[in-house]
């Protein structure tokens, strides 16, 4: 029930809701989304037997499904203030500070403080250590590294880049994304880190790359890594290197979990029984002791999926022992708030029973009914930790034959090249000799 996982109320503070629209808006625009302003996260699937086939044909990258915040982290800047809360200006213009936000999946924004990158040094230039990026998001997770010796830090793992300075980076592939982020974010911000490390002790959290492996390293995924993470961590995460990014749920990043993993994400609905009826209630015809409910005793817990459009419609019970109700309203007194419509994952038991896992206070709509299909399909069409590791060896296969037919195009082109630049040059040389000719005779004449 809570844990591992940061607060973002901790960390930041929330935008109030005027302020919240202008930065959807700003968004929208870097992202050529028109006038959607919702949350423009990519969503991944739930791994099936199919899937399989697809890491066959196509190159993915492969990371550890971590256990944290799923946010977006903006870069932007905003006027500076004084003591008093009113804009500073400089020659009547306003002076503007750098600034950041996280997005969460509820399309909240936190503003953080203690923040810097530097941008990237133009060659054989210096870092200007003043500058800073705006007009750039980064796709990433926020949470706690727990080390053995105590240590407790927390991280911005970064998974994607989607603007750099108001650079739209979607339609580029995953490499190209992750290659500018690591060459224009990530070198100078670590070099910053290194030169200037006492000011630098106050970032609220430190940034750094997601590690990735190829989609054929399963085994060291499930042997090395996984054991090793100083985090939670619940499954592993599939990327299809060769598309672009795609805003809402996409068919290209692929979410793997044990089949007993699987989960939903439900909107829970409660009944509570009535409180049994007096003898002297119903002779006497007293009608408003029917309407009287128990609120102490176990509920009747359904749970809701969503069909668009604020329609959430129930689905099937979720069976609770009386220990886990007790703990769901100890929840509920500590956040002062109501467990009726609270947003639930939950997973299917060996009964086929949906089971309480957590509540998912960075959500505020169930799972949509194609997504919780998928989730079934998963379930019941799953793929074991021993069945990828030994489909590791063909998808290995197939990826070095693809990669061999690339440096073949490769060398073909850069042939076709070669040749081409050779015939210019051998043109140029005849062309030389001809007017070196004509020179030659102009000056007997």
């Amino acid at each position: 029930m809570g844990g591992k996982v940061p607060s973002l109320d901790e960390v930041g503070q929330q935008a109030p809701p005027h302020v919240a629209n202008m930065l959807r808006r700003e968004v929208a625009v870097l992202l050529d989304r028109g006038g959607s302003i919702n949350f423009p996260g990519a969503q991944p699937v739930s791994f099936a037997r199919k899937h399989l086939l697809a890491l066959r044909q196509r190159d993915f990258y492969v990371c550890e499904k971590s256990d944290g915040i799923r946010c977006l982290l903006y870069f932007t800047n905003e006027p500076e203030l004084d003591q008093f809360g009113q804009q500073v200006f400089d020659n009547n213009q306003p002076v503007m500070k750098e600034a950041h936000y996280l997005i969460d999946r509820k399309n909240d924004y936190y503003s953080i403080p203690n923040l810097h990158f530097p941008l990237a040094a133009a060659p054989n230039k210096e870092v200007d250590w003043a500058s800073y990026h705006k007009d750039s998001l980064l796709d990433g997770e926020l949470l706690w590294d727990e080390y053995p010796d105590g240590r407790r830090v927390m991280k911005f793992l970064v998974f994607d880049c989607l603007v750099l300075d108001k650079q739209n980076l979607t339609g580029r592939t995953l490499d190209k994304r992750l290659a500018y982020f690591m060459d224009k974010v990530y070198a100078p911000y670590a070099r910053l880190r290194e030169r200037f490390p006492e000011d630098c002790e106050a970032f609220v959290f430190t940034v750094e790359k997601k590690s990735f492996q190829f989609g054929y390293g399963t085994k060291m995924m499930f042997e090395d890594i996984l054991p090793n993470v100083p985090h939670g961590s619940d499954g592993l995460i599939f990327t299809c290197v060769g598309t672009p990014y795609k805003m809402g749920t996409d068919e290209n990043i692929l979410k793997w979990k044990p089949a007993n993993e699987n989960t939903v994400d439900f909107k829970m609905g409660l009944e509570f029984p009535p409180f049994p009826i007096e003898a002297d209630d119903v002779e006497s015809g007293d009608e408003g002791a029917y309407c009287d409910l128990d609120y102490d005793a176990m509920p009747k817990i359904t749970l809701h999926i969503h069909h668009g459009d604020r329609d959430d419609r129930p689905y099937e019970p979720m069976y609770a022992t009386p220990d886990e109700w007790e703990k769901m309203k100890q929840w509920a007194i500590e956040r002062q708030d109501g467990l009726h419509g609270q947003i639930v994952e939950c997973h299917k038991d060996e009964e086929n029973r949906w089971r309480f896992n957590r509540f998912r206070e960075d959500k505020t709509d169930a799972n949509y009914i194609t997504t919780v299909t998928k989730v079934i399909e998963s379930i019941e069409d799953s793929v074991s930790m021993e069945e990828l590791i030994e489909a590791a060896g063909e998808i290995k296969k197939q990826w070095k034959a693809r990669q061999l037919e690339r440096e073949k195009e490769e060398a073909r082109k850069r042939a076709i090249w070669e040749a081409a630049e050779k015939q210019k040059r051998a043109k140029r040389q005849k062309e030389m000799e001809a007017q070196q000719a004509k020179m030659k005779e102009a000056s007997k004449e």
